[in-house]
């Protein structure tokens, strides 16, 4: 056969590489259910995707592999929390943790599985009763679905839910509440936010944690600094102060981003996932009831639409918004809807008030950082001082010795005068002593006398202390 007409050579497919990029396709998850159970599941990026309707870039923040800033997304079926090194996917029904092996977040695990399970043994023991609930209740108004094409999706939702609807519009619906055996009526928050409300709490107990742990370190550090000045205290308190401005910048991203979304509240009314699932159950239960009932084609056209409005106006009417109506508008129409978000805006105000004072806690330490700084930069001012003083006191010295030294000079001269003469008498020997006793000790007081004069001068004109 002609190497033209020749076959190329298959080549065997790489199956190392492939399961390699299959393994790091796949991740570890650790699921937590709503009724506090858990389990380890490997999944895929793309299996995430479609369980939780994230999209890629969401599920990049909760890659430990990558930093990012800490964050809380709110998204149509999920919350995506990315709070310091606790990072979860939080549905509805279930809790994902890519890094459930990480010894800083097992506390955070056990934690979650406990306020799950202790909530979800508190549900049990309550009887949710919707008629007795909209009786105890009777003080709340009801909520209002404006439209008069909505009458069969109403009375769908009505019979499905318990929710009655009143005549008056704009009044938000009674919270969800449990009615339990002893007739108490208690608040249960959705699953999400309990949730939530973990990691939350885990986040700013570990920054409290680690403040605290600085404050124990840094006030005796920089008390020592003040009282002995050396290399060791100074890198003491150097890297303090590195480790302070990390955790400052830590706490001041999970401030921000509590007060972003306090801020928005549709970002808030974003995070009601429950509520969201809740209000799809009642399309499609009102949508089989539409169909069972046997209308024509055009019939179920109309009301296919309004189901789609009931949908809609469902969620508001679980969450118990405020609902406004365009006056001018003959159908009914609605022109601004205020979200109730009280519950999950009580429970970030909560948090937010206490990473807020965390925050005023790293405050005060940079606050006497600065002032342990510019007290030893004070200090050594003065210090500084201090050696200048007794460089200008040498220095005067030097020039007043330096005057006897001229002194001194001009009398070692090789020049004849009588007073080099060699004495012969007794008398000359005498007086030729006396000369050299005057001439020394004159030299030597001119000296001390010009010291102290030049003293005095820089004392009177402030040049010294």
């Amino acid at each position: 056969m002609d190497a033209h007409h020749a076959r190329p050579q298959a080549v065997p497919p790489p199956g190392g590489t492939r399961r390699k990029a299959a393994a790091a396709a796949t991740r570890e998850w650790l699921v937590v259910s709503s009724s506090g159970g858990a389990c380890l599941e490997e999944v895929g990026k793309y299996q995430v995707m479609a369980r939780t309707g994230l999209p890629a870039r969401d599920l990049r923040v909760l890659d430990p592999h990558l930093s990012y800033p800490s964050s809380i997304l709110g998204r149509e079926r999920a919350i995506v929390v990315n709070l310091e090194r606790f990072r979860a996917v939080i549905t509805a029904q279930e809790v994902l943790i890519p890094n459930s092996k990480d010894p800083v977040v097992a506390p955070f695990v056990r934690e979650l599985q406990a306020r799950v399970s202790d909530s979800s043994e508190a549900n049990q023991a309550c009887d949710i009763d919707g008629e007795a609930l909209m009786k105890e209740a009777s003080g709340w108004p009801s909520s209002v679905v404006p439209s008069t094409g909505q009458k069969d999706a109403s009375e769908a939702s009505k019979q499905n839910n318990g929710i009655s609807t009143g005549e008056n519009s704009g009044v938000p619906a009674p919270p969800p509440l449990a009615l339990c055996k002893d007739h108490s009526m208690k608040k249960v928050l959705p699953f999400e936010f309990r949730a939530l409300e973990v990691c939350l709490e885990s986040a700013c107990r570990c920054l409290e944690a680690e403040t605290l742990t600085l404050e124990q370190e840094a006030y005796p550090a920089l008390d020592e600094l003040t009282s002995k000045i050396s290399t060791l205290n100074l890198e003491r308190v150097r890297q303090i102060k590195s480790r302070l401005v990390a955790i400052s910048g830590r706490v001041q991203k999970v401030r921000d981003e509590l007060e972003h979304l306090l801020d928005d509240d549709m970002d808030m009314a974003e995070m009601y996932l429950t509520e969201k699932l809740m209000s799809q159950r009642l399309a499609e239960s009102s949508l089989s009831r539409v169909h069972e009932n046997g209308h024509d084609h055009e019939d179920d056209n109309d009301d296919d639409d309004d189901v789609t409005e009931e949908s809609r106006l469902g969620h508001l009417f679980l969450r118990g918004e405020d609902i406004q109506s365009d006056p001018g508008s003959s159908n009914g129409s609605f022109t601004a809807i205020k979200p109730n978000i009280e519950e999950l805006e009580m429970l970030l105000e909560a948090y937010f008030v206490q990473i807020d004072g965390t925050l005023n806690k790293l405050s005060h330490l940079r606050e006497y950082v600065d002032d342990t700084e510019d007290y030893i930069n004070i200090m050594l001012d003065d210090k500084q001082n201090q050696l200048l003083q007794m460089g200008v006191m040498l220095s005067t010295a030097t020039v007043v010795i330096t005057a006897g030294v001229v002194v001194v000079g001009l009398f070692g001269m090789n020049i004849g005068i009588s007073l080099y003469n060699t004495p012969t008498t007794p008398e000359e020997v005498r007086k030729s002593d006396m000369e050299f006793w005057a001439t020394t000790f004159g030299t030597i007081g001119g000296c001390v006398i010009l010291y102290i004069l030049a003293i005095g001068w820089g004392k009177k004109s402030g040049l010294l202390q």
